[in-house]
């Protein structure tokens, strides 16, 4: 099964972020709460947690792009 990774809403005011850097590849096996990338807002730069454990099966947004709050950036598969 896949799940879903979103680009969380950290602010009230938040409408969109900046994925700085990816801290797992493609294929990598991530615990939950591990941190999988670096976001980056106008007012805070944070690290975003895995939710579950699983595989990363895909990285819809690479480093360095702006999307909005809530675009799937990413997979994770998990048992």
């Amino acid at each position: 099964m896949l799940i879903d990774i979103v680009l969380p809403k950290v602010g009230m005011a938040m409408q969109d972020g900046t994925i700085v850097a990816w801290h797992k590849a493609v294929g990598d096996l991530v615990e939950k709460g591990e941190a999988l990338f670096e976001l980056e807002t106008e007012k805070v730069s944070m690290q975003v947690e895995s939710p579950d454990e699983g595989e990363l099966a895909e990285i819809l947004v690479p480093a360095g792009e702006t999307v909005d709050v809530d675009t799937v950036v990413a997979r994770l598969k998990v048992e």
